[in-house]
């Protein structure tokens, strides 16, 4: 079985490991005030092109989105996301369970826009009776979106203004960050996303490392206390230094970004193959992840060989399937895989 149901189904790159390995046996202090910690930080920083930010590490993404979001909101307030936003459809109701209300908002594309922003942002304000409602505190985006969409710096642009304008804060989720950011239809970096984002985490997991991703928090007013609500959500690791020499591994010599145009140049080469065949794409996706429309009576071909996820129906007779590369996927499983394409 050839596995392109995920970006995670592989363990850490090598340098990933070898640099573990090399620090194993070292003393250090806890919960990411060693000196490795305090190096990824610097790292990140520079490439975030702004040494005032802050920097923690944890787990895993679902720890990075309730922590953020945590420190942002208070028990009346609420956080605008896309009905395909992962905080929505694949968190297991996590934000919800902290007490926040998801304010949801219909996308064809995964995308928000900052029209969209400010017409509920009107309609909340302009009800007499706003304060019986929740007031929208927070805008949650991912970059890729769930179906492998991309914001455009205009774009982002357009959302830090109406989020200013109605005193929101913005947040990124940047489990795939690095697919983003190296995808060829892409004008963004980190340096601008720590500009107009006021929280974004940089994802690990999906992207080389063992587990961890890095919050980075722009704004001044997250900052104040937030290793306090990192300990009480269990985000705290105390043997903080494991994820910080990970993201020094992956922040050195870039090799983050080498992995993810690997990961793009997969994908993009199965996105070709589909187009030559005549088959159609769900989402016009230029990062790791591929949704191919799949005559039902021929999807069997497929079976047995490749494990994927069945995305939606489009119709009683097409399903539209997502195929997700990974930084350690094989080009010779990708050209098993265009070939069976070929012959659907």
């Amino acid at each position: 079985m050839i596995y392109f149901n995920c970006d995670y189904n592989e363990g850490a790159h090598p340098k990933v490991m070898e640099m573990l390995l090399n620090t194993n046996m070292e003393q250090t202090c806890g919960y990411g005030e060693d000196m490795y910690c305090e190096k990824a930080r610097k790292l990140i920083k520079q490439k975030c092109n702004n040494q005032d930010v802050d920097v923690h590490f944890v787990v895993g993404g679902t720890m990075a989105n309730i922590t953020a979001i945590s420190a942002a909101l208070r028990p009346y307030q609420g956080i605008i996301c896309s009905d395909m936003g992962h905080i929505h459809t694949h968190e297991t109701g996590s934000i919800e369970a902290l007490g926040y209300k998801i304010l949801n908002v219909q996308t064809d594309d995964g995308k928000l826009t900052a029209k969209q922003i400010n017409n509920i942002c009107k309609m909340h304000y302009q009800d007499v009776n706003y304060e019986h409602t929740v007031q929208p505190k927070m805008v949650y985006i991912s970059n890729p979106t769930e179906v492998g969409t991309i914001y455009t710096k205009n774009e982002l642009d357009q959302l830090y203004c109406v989020c200013r304008e109605y005193d929101l804060y913005l947040y990124m989720d940047g489990a795939r960050l690095g697919y983003g950011l190296c995808a060829k239809n892409s004008d963004l970096d980190l340096g601008t996303i720590a500009s107009f984002c006021d929280v974004f985490y940089i994802g690990g997991t999906k992207q080389g490392a063992l587990f961890g991703e890095a919050l980075v928090i722009s704004n001044q007013s997250l900052k104040k206390d937030f290793r306090y609500i990192l300990k009480q959500k269990g985000g705290l690791l105390a043997k903080g230094r494991l994820l910080g020499i990970q993201f020094i591994a992956l922040f050195e010599n870039d090799l983050y970004f080498q992995l993810a145009q690997h990961a793009n140049r997969m994908a993009l080469m199965i996105k070709e193959a589909c187009m030559q065949n005549d088959i159609p794409l769900l989402y016009d996706s230029y990062t790791n992840q591929q949704f191919p429309v799949i005559p039902n009576r021929k999807i069997h071909k497929i079976n047995g060989k490749y494990e994927y996820i069945l995305w939606e129906s489009v119709d009683q007779k097409q399903t539209a399937i997502r195929i997700c590369t990974s930084w350690a996927t094989e080009e010779e499983n990708v050209n098993k895989l265009i070939k069976d394409l070929y012959y659907l």
